[in-house]
């Protein structure tokens, strides 16, 4: 978090101060007091600016991630209908050994989404690459 213009107008109140307390030898206790007060009004205010700046970005955030998140369940969603059982067994038994997806024995063949607005879909082919006898 960053607090914007707050460090200028912070020196010239201190500043201020000093040359107070150095013509003042002690006389104008209150009126130090009401400096001081001055200016933790004044670095409250900034914060309080800063802070509230801050938490607008923030809602911003979870809004996009709150419309991201509905855009993925959707997706999700689609997927396991168009998915075979097969497919949705093989993927339980990864997802439950927390293995990775198959290695480079098998290849996978691209096959073009009729949704629209969908990526492509990619499914394991039931042949290996290696060679054949």
């Amino acid at each position: 978090m960053r607090v914007r213009g707050v460090e200028m107008p912070l020196k010239l109140l201190f500043w201020e101060l000093e040359q107070h307390l150095k013509s003042s030898s002690g006389a104008s206790v209150v009126a130090i007091d009401n400096k001081i007060e001055q200016a933790m009004d004044l670095v409250k205010s900034h914060l309080m600016y800063a802070v509230r700046e801050e938490v607008e970005v923030l809602k911003e955030q979870i809004k996009e991630l709150i419309e991201r998140n509905s855009q993925l369940e959707q997706e999700n969603t689609l997927l396991k209908t168009l998915a075979s059982p097969e497919q949705m067994a093989q993927f339980q038994a990864q997802v439950q050994t927390g293995s990775p997806p198959p290695s480079s024995t098998t290849t996978t063949t691209s096959t073009a989404s009729t949704v629209p607005g969908l990526p492509l879909l990619t499914q394991p082919a039931s042949h290996s690459t290696g060679p054949s006898a």
